[in-house]
């Protein structure tokens, strides 16, 4: 019987793939102990392992033994997503009481999983201080950087797992496989090895889901206005007030009120230039005056457009100086899906706003779809709230990624 631990367990999606390799290969599992502090979550991992997790990882002392140890611990500090404080944030310093149990217990076998930034983050000092205290400890060191969509998970998400061995070195033969930084254009391998399996956001989508995601008729209809009732020509396109390209913007749909075609393409204009070095070299938020303005977009009426544009709410002057309004978060959907190619990285932020066009239906994602996307089996109980359930499954660990990690390290070292 291997037993283990599983801290920071979240709803348990380490577990999952654990538990799932052990199984394949004929061993039993028993785990010694669980530990998170989120209480929603311990809701969700009980209804699914029949066990109480909830406990602050700064109480967890064990004096069981245990053979391997599991943790995602909290990736926000070194996500990019986030301020990417690392061990500057509280949640950053959260390692050193993982490296306190490993300390303790000396398992055999550890696995780490957190985001991919956390190689890169304070120039790779932060990463080669996580590498050296696990060699400090005794053991060897292992690391891959991989993407879920290559594991039959139609999604981009790539993280970093990193495996420890105390007794000898371990072998793995499954590649590092960055995928591509631009997580919306993102391709899936073409394979290399024998688990490599590809799938598309339609193999994960249900055929009738309850009518309460669809999206509303307003949304639909002007959705449909702006793409001559073709709605498959949403298929990829972001809503996003702070990006040109593939995107539709507020202005674009009315969401504060209509606008004209001189105030669009003022708009669009805009946003696709403003990030030019010759207006100043930081990028996010960078506001132009109106002569600055003036040099890309040429028009009579410019101070009315541009009163017209800040009393409908799309635009705000500050001192002289003009920036968008950016209002992501008001979009019934963040992105539509295409079918036919992988999901962009599900996030606990943006879960509850992927939308999909399927079988004549706009609609957002429904929980289990996002669970799909993890890997998750439909046999896992969601959290009864899909507001929870959302959120809990942005946070979640690919299942099948960490299946395949173990299978990988017991057949060519332990088998």
């Amino acid at each position: 019987m291997i037993k283990f631990v599983d801290l920071f367990s979240g709803t348990g999606g380490i577990r999952l793939g654990f538990e799932q390799a052990m199984k394949e290969i004929g061993l039993s599992t028993k785990c010694v102990k669980s530990s998170e502090i989120d209480k929603k979550a311990c809701e969700t991992y009980k209804l699914n392992f029949d066990e109480e997790s909830y406990c602050d990882i700064h109480d967890v002392d064990i004096d069981e033994s245990f053979d391997v140890l599991l943790a995602g611990f909290p990736c926000q500090a070194f996500s990019y997503a986030g301020k990417q404080l690392g061990f500057a944030d509280t949640r950053g310093t959260l390692f050193f009481e993982v490296e306190r149990i490993i300390k303790k217990n000396k398992p055999k076998l550890c696995l780490l999983e957190n985001v991919r930034g956390l190689t890169s983050h304070d120039k790779g000092r932060t990463f080669s201080t996580i590498l050296k205290s696990l060699h400090n400890l005794g053991y060897h060191v292992e690391y891959r950087l991989l993407n879920t969509s290559n594991f039959g998970v139609p999604q981009n998400r790539v993280r970093i797992y990193i495996i420890a061995s105390l007794e000898k070195e371990v072998t793995l033969t499954i590649p590092n496989d960055l995928g591509a930084k631009d997580t919306h254009n993102y391709k899936p391998s073409k394979g290399g090895h024998d688990f490599y399996t590809e799938s598309k956001v339609s193999d994960i989508l249900e055929d009738s889901p309850d009518e309460s995601y669809d999206c509303s008729d307003w949304f639909k209809q002007r959705l449909e206005d702006i793409f001559e009732g073709d709605l498959n020509k949403v298929h990829g396109i972001r809503l996003i007030d702070t990006r040109n390209g593939n995107s539709l913007h507020s202005w674009d749909l009315g969401l504060k009120g209509e606008c004209s075609n001189d105030e669009i393409a003022f708009m669009n204009s805009l946003i696709a230039n403003r990030r030019k070095h010759i207006f100043g070299t930081h990028q996010d938020g960078k506001a132009l005056s109106k002569a600055q303005i003036e040099t890309f977009f040429k028009h009579s009426e410019t101070t009315n457009i541009i009163k017209n544009l800040i009393k409908k709410g799309y635009l705000k002057e500050k001192n002289g100086l003009y920036n968008p309004v950016c209002g992501n978060m008001s979009f019934e959907v963040f992105k539509f899906l295409d079918p036919n190619k992988v999901s962009i990285t599900l996030t606990a932020s943006d879960a509850n706003r992927l939308g999909v066009y399927h079988n004549n239906r706009l609609r957002r994602l429904t929980p289990r779809e996002c669970a799909r996307l993890q890997g998750y089996p439909d046999s896992y109980i969601l959290h009864p709230k899909d507001s929870m359930a959302y959120k809990q499954l942005g946070n979640a660990v690919s299942v099948p990624v960490i299946k395949n990690i173990f299978l990988d390290i017991m057949k060519n070292n332990f088998i």
